[in-house]
C-alpha cells in the first residue's frame, strides 16, 4: 500500500480542481510535514520520563520543530497524560491546553501537535505509554479498525455524519467511549489546506490566525454550498466527503485511558474507489505497529 500512496504522491492519482490542494506537488509537501510531526513525536515520547509535565511535553515538541524550520501552527502543541488522555472531567475548551500534571510509570500519554512548514499543514496524533500497559495496548489495536472504516465509507461517499455514526456504533460495540466528541462541535476531523507562509503569525487560544481564517472562509463558502469542513455528529456534517485533505482523529475512551490516531485523509473526486479516497501515509508509526504485530 505505501508503494501505492507513493505513486499517487508522484503524480498517477487525478487532482479534484481548484484549491483541493491533492495534486501531486501538494500532496508531496503535505506528506512531508506530516512525516516531520511524526519524527517528532516518537523523538520527545523517548525522552519522555517519570515527573516531565505536560507543559514539558509541548514546550520539547515545539522547540524540535522550531529546530527543524517550523514557524507557524494550525495550532500549538498538546500533551496530555494519564485520565486526561480520556478526557476524564472535561467541560470547557482550556482544560485542553497543558498542565503541570506529572508523567508516571505505567501511565499513558497522548502528543497532538499541527505544524505547519512551507505553507503546508499537519495535525497528527501520536499515543504511548510510560511502560507496559495491556490495556493501552489493546485500544491501539482496536484503532485499527476504525481506520479501515473511515476509509471504506468515505469511499462510498456515504455522508459524513453516517460515518460518525458507524464509528461510534464501533466504539460502543468494541467496548469504548467516544473520546473525540468531547471536542470543540465534536468533530472527529476538519479540513487542512495550504497556508501563506508569514515571518510572524500570531495566536488565538493556541491556534494560528492563519489557519483560523483559511477555516472560517471554509466553513462561510461550504455554508453556501451544503457542506462543512468541520466532520461532526450535527447536520451541518450531513453531506459526502468534500474534495481536499481532511485531518482524521478518531479517540478512544476506557475509563482513565483514551488513545487516538491522527493522520491525513486524502479525498478526490475520483471515480476509481481506491483513488477517490487514501490515507496520505501508510508509513505512520501506529500504521507500521500494526503491521509488526500482524508479522509477529
Amino acid at each position: 500500500m505505501a508503494a501505492v500512496v507513493a505513486g499517487r504522491v508522484e503524480g498517477r492519482g487525478r487532482s479534484p480542481g481548484r484549491s483541493a490542494g491533492t495534486g501531486a506537488a501538494e500532496l508531496r509537501g503535505f506528506r512531508a510535514v506530516q512525516r516531520l510531526a511524526y519524527t517528532c513525536a516518537e523523538e520527545v515520547a523517548a525522552q519522555l520520563g517519570p515527573g516531565m509535565t505536560e507543559r514539558d511535553a509541548t514546550r520539547m515538541q515545539r522547540e524540535w520543530l522550531r529546530g527543524r524550520g517550523v514557524r507557524d501552527w494550525f495550532h500549538l502543541p498538546f500533551a496530555w497524560f494519564g485520565d486526561r488522555t480520556a478526557f476524564t472531567g472535561f467541560r470547557v475548551p482550556l482544560q485542553f491546553f497543558p498542565t503541570g500534571r506529572r508523567l508516571e510509570p505505567g501511565m499513558p500519554f497522548i502528543l497532538d501537535m499541527a505544524p505547519i512548514h512551507e505553507g503546508f499543514t499537519a495535525d497528527i496524533g501520536y499515543s504511548g505509554c510510560l511502560g507496559l500497559d495491556p490495556l493501552h495496548d489493546r485500544l491501539l489495536a482496536d484503532l485499527e479498525a476504525h481506520r479501515e472504516l473511515i476509509l471504506r465509507e468515505v469511499r462510498e461517499r456515504r455522508p459524513l455524519r453516517d460515518i460518525y455514526e458507524d464509528v461510534d456504533r464501533l466504539m460502543a460495540r468494541q467496548g469504548y467511549a467516544n473520546r473525540h466528541r468531547a471536542y470543540p462541535f465534536g468533530v472527529i476531523a476538519h479540513k487542512v489546506d495550504r497556508v501563506r507562509e508569514r515571518r510572524w503569525s500570531p495566536h488565538v487560544l493556541g491556534f494560528g490566525t492563519q489557519s483560523l481564517k483559511g477555516l472560517a472562509s471554509d466553513a462561510v463558502h461550504g455554508h453556501r454550498e451544503g457542506w462543512s469542513p468541520l466532520w461532526s455528529p450535527y447536520r451541518f456534517s450531513d453531506h459526502p466527503p468534500t474534495p481536499g485533505l481532511w485531518a482524521v482523529e478518531p479517540h478512544l475512551g476506557f475509563r482513565g485511558t483514551g488513545a487516538k490516531f491522527e493522520e491525513l485523509l486524502v479525498v478526490t473526486d475520483s471515480r476509481d474507489p481506491e483513488e477517490s479516497a487514501f490515507w496520505l501515509d501508510d508509513d505512520l508509526p501506529h500504521v507500521r505497529r500494526r503491521q509488526e504485530e500482524k508479522a509477529a
